[in-house]
């Protein structure tokens, strides 16, 4: 299913697309239930992307990376996710959370020693928020931090980490002020040969199997001063910009299940026969596939203005927030849709849609749940019309 919003008729965006397509199908499809069964997150394949240009996407050219924006990011995510969706979620979580957040808040020196290891892939990079107790609630994280002379020293534990194990370099947001003080959580950046810090559990999951995610663990860890990101009491400040764009990633995400999914189907549908014709047909069959192809375009125009506002430096909280939603639970419909057209294929690993079943849902948590985002686009409509 080809994209319908008209930035992408440029030949740039063509030749993104072809290169992200190509790549999947060569490096991903042959290997897509291998991992997953085996819950495998291949970092030579992810290594192999950043070759491609695939981890630095946003990142400028004279940090190593390709010095594209938010439009041919979208691109890349939807085509990676076509094939594989835990691909996408761990090319999404490279580029937004940890990469992004260097490159919009780190320091020129921290820009320059980090981003080129970023995006050339040469290092995986992880992001740390959430932590056992707090999830939404991140004003209450118990993962703290104190200056001590030259260094941070951090005790605690993040838990939900997309290559909490595998990644070279992370972004932590810790605390270092008072209990629910917005002012009171500070960003740093930890790699990962520094002592105290470690890589715990692994989480087995429903769906996105490939992509790792995993426990970050901080005992008596001490993390250069330098090593800051912004002022201390910046962090859950900068947290919340940085999602602005990962919501734009998961909304991608979301958007590449939609399509692989809706394929997938349309392909099943006229292949099937049932009654001497195609079940495509069938009003039952057809109306799902019209739902499914409407509903996608929809989520692809809201995911493209939120990139357009992020490339232009607007304000996309509100805008960022609907995407992902309304991405992330047209995924899930779109992927149900997808089982039960395949019937009883569609409940056996041998048909594509029953992986996107299971790897759908992560969409609607992941990087703030629906709830959250309708919490989100609530408040920003009334800082809107305040008189």
């Amino acid at each position: 299913m080809e994209s319908t919003y008209p930035v992408l008729d440029q030949e740039n965006h063509r030749i993104i697309r072809e290169s992200a397509r190509d790549f999947a199908e060569t490096h991903i499809r042959p290997q897509i239930m291998k991992w997953d069964e085996a819950q495998h997150f291949p970092v030579d394949v992810m290594k192999k992307m950043g070759q491609y240009g695939f981890l630095g996407v946003l990142v400028p050219e004279k940090y190593g990376g390709s010095g594209l924006g938010y439009q041919e990011y979208i691109t890349v995510l939807d085509e990676i996710s076509k094939v594989d969706p835990s691909i996408g979620l761990s090319v999404a979580a490279h580029n937004s959370l940890c990469t992004g957040h260097i490159l919009e808040f780190g320091s020129e020196e921290q820009k320059q020693k980090y981003l080129p290891k970023l995006a050339s892939g040469e290092w995986i990079g992880a992001w740390g928020l959430t932590e056992p107790n707090t999830g939404s609630d991140a004003g209450r994280m118990k993962c703290v931090g104190s200056l001590e002379g030259d260094h941070y020293l951090v005790n605690g534990t993040k838990c939900w980490i997309t290559h909490g194990i595998s990644a070279e370099v992370a972004v932590v947001i810790v605390r270092t002020g008072e209990l629910l003080d917005s002012r009171g959580m500070t960003a740093l950046i930890v790699e990962r040969d520094t002592p105290g810090f470690t890589g715990g559990k692994k989480e087995d999951k429903l769906g996105m199997r490939a992509s790792e995610t995993a426990e970050l663990i901080f005992d008596q860890c001490k993390i250069p001063k330098e090593n800051l990101l912004g002022k201390e009491g910046e962090g859950f400040i900068q947290a919340m910009k940085v999602l602005d764009g990962g919501r734009i990633s998961i909304a991608a995400l979301s958007l590449g299940i939609a399509k692989g999914a809706y394929e997938a189907s349309v392909k099943y549908a006229k292949e099937r026969h049932q009654f001497g014709q195609p079940i495509a047909n069938f009003q039952g069959v057809s109306f799902k596939l019209a739902d499914m192809t409407t509903k996608i375009q929809a989520a692809e125009m809201l995911t493209r203005k939120a990139g357009f506002l992020k490339n232009n430096k607007q304000k996309v909280t509100k805008t960022s927030a609907s995407a992902k939603y309304y991405a992330s639970e047209i995924c899930v419909e779109a992927a149900t849709d997808a089982v039960q057209i395949h019937g009883g294929y569609g409940y056996t690993k041998e048909f594509p849609v029953e992986k996107f079943y299971r790897d759908s849902k992560l969409c609607t948590i992941g990087e703030g749940t629906s709830e959250i985002q309708k919490l989100v686009i609530t408040r920003e409509l009334i800082n809107e019309n305040k008189v």
